[in-house]
């Protein structure tokens, strides 16, 4: 105890007398006059790199059209009719899903290259190739070849597809008279089938070497049909008029095989 109290005490004196007594031979404990260190200018290519990355944030695209407008009006328009509470509650599209099947990509590699490309330009997104999950000797197709192309999108890619798919690609559609409003699966998503690519404006009519037709998934998070398609018609989907109201599909009850155990035992 006595060897602890001989140690503050000369730490208390080193202190005083740093501050004390200036012509002291010990420097003070903490030096106020020190200037901050400064970080380097940047040269050469690291400069550069961070001017464009400056100029990429400044110039920053705007959010998508149909974003906007989902938020501004469509949001208000579903909670005063649906009377939700909760703005979380308001059925949103959670993504769009596109499928292209290709089934003569297994001879000619050149036509799958052709959807590949096709597929990017109108979404935006590479897609991934699907292939074929067993051997099937009468279509001459092995196991594991490529028989189609998906694209997941989501965030501004979907927003940006559904405003060129509602706008540009249906009404471009030979003797289009509205999609079908029954074609809702019971859990509020809606599918919907394109006979040709070169609807889209992005397809030129001279590229095309063969005509692909591609299967439209939106999958949204409401729980009905009808808020579904509420939702898709205040989006703008020109859903066709004259046709029976969408009939609310009642979900199949999964069978529990316990159920039948020893039922038909004799």
């Amino acid at each position: 105890m006595a060897d602890c109290g001989r140690i503050m005490a000369l730490g208390v004196g080193f202190y005083q007398s740093s501050f004390t007594n200036s012509n002291t031979q010990f420097p003070l404990a903490i030096s106020w006059n020190k200037k901050p260190t400064r970080r380097p200018a940047l040269t050469g290519a690291l400069a550069s790199i961070a001017v464009e990355e400056k100029e990429k944030a400044a110039t920053k695209p705007p959010p998508p059209k149909l974003k906007v407008e989902y938020f501004d009006k469509i949001v208000p328009v579903l909670k005063e009719e649906f009377k939700y509470t909760n703005q979380l509650q308001v059925p949103k599209v959670e993504k769009v899903v596109v499928n292209c099947g290709i089934g003569e990509a297994a001879q000619n590699a050149k036509s799958l290259e052709g959807a590949i490309r096709d597929l990017s330009l109108l979404t935006g997104q590479r897609p991934v190739k699907t292939r074929a999950k067993k051997a099937i000797a009468g279509f001459k197709l092995r196991e594991g070849v490529p028989v189609g192309l998906a694209v997941t999108l989501r965030g501004n890619l979907m927003y940006n597809f559904l405003d060129r798919l509602i706008n540009l690609g249906l009404p471009r559609t030979r003797d289009f008279q509205g999609v079908n409003p029954n074609s809702f699966d019971g859990h509020g998503n809606y599918n919907i089938g394109v006979r040709e690519q070169s609807v889209f404006p992005e397809i030129q009519s001279d590229s095309i070497g063969s005509t692909r037709g591609m299967d439209i998934c939106i999958t949204t998070t409401a729980k009905t049909d009808s808020e579904a398609q509420k939702l898709l018609s205040l989006m703008g989907m020109p859903f066709r008029e004259g046709v029976a109201p969408v009939m609310e599909r009642k979900k199949k009850r999964r069978v529990n095989p316990k159920d039948f155990k020893g039922r038909y035992r004799r």
